[in-house]
């Protein structure tokens, strides 16, 4: 006997809220039934899913396991209908598409009114984070596609080129490196390199592009690192280093916001390749590369 969607649901919306009242009302069931539904699942899987106390209900080891299976059946078979609704007609219906920081404002903006005129029946929802916790919620099938940069580790993953993005250098208006038309990777190195911090895969794609190092505190002296390409920006800006910034986010007025200069930088092939990624095998992917399509065209 297998567990039914049903009970893999009221597990998930246990999970979610706290107690047997809230998710029987988020299931739009009695709580006895949302209960008994519980119970059934425990006989089926020969365990306790939760356990129950005044504060509440907390998984038990095998709940948080089932738990995580129950999160990719249930996206699994959400996606099956949605299929099915949509069969014949791509890009129409819920579509969830994650996309890192260091595109999302600079390539949505043109990129949505273009979708909207050439797939009105689209309902996309997005999600901004980093990359990693994107390619998680892929492969969880959280996510029907993401919008990121490589290189990165992409197993389990398949995707569609969408644009080369050119890294330039950003030093501040009044350094003598603003004077020059283009900069090299170790005269940037030598002046002060700030880079947005760990977890940001521009910041990784830039060091590798230049074949640098990290920066490393020397002495009393601080390393900086920004949370955004924003701060960034205002950080150089305010003459506390130089940096590197895609040229998506230069095209986008972004350097406009702080007095920068921006110029080439003297290496070869200085940039990162933006693409849309799915899960390999997922029914997503005639979607992703037609996605990949649009995108190209803005």
């Amino acid at each position: 006997m297998l567990p039914t969607l049903r009970q893999l649901q009221y597990l998930k919306l246990l999970a979610e809220n706290g107690s047997f009242g809230r998710a029987a009302e988020a299931a739009h069931v009695t709580q006895p039934t949302l209960s008994a539904g519980i119970q059934e699942l425990e006989r089926t899987l020969g365990a306790n899913v939760v356990d129950r106390a005044r504060s509440g209900v907390i998984l038990t080891a095998v709940g948080e396991e089932a738990l995580r299976r129950a999160t990719v059946i249930l996206n699994e078979a959400e996606e099956l209908v949605e299929a099915a609704k949509n069969a014949g007609q791509p890009l129409t219906g819920r579509f969830r598409l994650g996309v890192i920081p260091t595109i999302a404002p600079f390539l949505l903006p043109k990129a949505l009114p273009a979708l909207r005129e050439r797939f009105p029946r689209l309902r996309l929802f997005l999600r901004e984070d980093l990359t990693h916790r994107l390619i998680a919620s892929l492969k969880a099938g959280q996510l029907d596609a993401a919008l990121i940069a490589l290189p990165y580790d992409m197993g389990g993953l398949q995707w569609a080129h969408v644009a080369d993005d050119t890294l330039l250098a950003a030093v501040p208006a009044s350094h003598p490196l603003a004077r020059q038309t283009s900069v090299t990777p170790e005269a940037l190195e030598h002046e002060g390199l700030i880079l947005l911090e760990d977890g940001h895969c521009l910041r990784e794609h830039a060091l590798s592009a230049c074949h640098l190092k990290p920066p490393k505190a020397t002495g009393d002296e601080e390393t900086f690192a920004a949370t955004s390409l924003p701060t960034l920006v205002q950080m150089v800006g305010s003459g506390l280093g130089v940096t590197f910034l895609p040229k998506m986010a230069v095209t986008a007025g972004l350097a406009e916001a702080a007095p920068v200069a921006v110029r080439p930088i003297d290496a070869e092939h200085p940039s990162r390749e933006i693409v849309i990624a799915w899960r390999a095998g997922s029914n997503r992917a005639v979607e992703g590369r037609l996605l990949a399509e649009v995108l190209r065209e803005v």
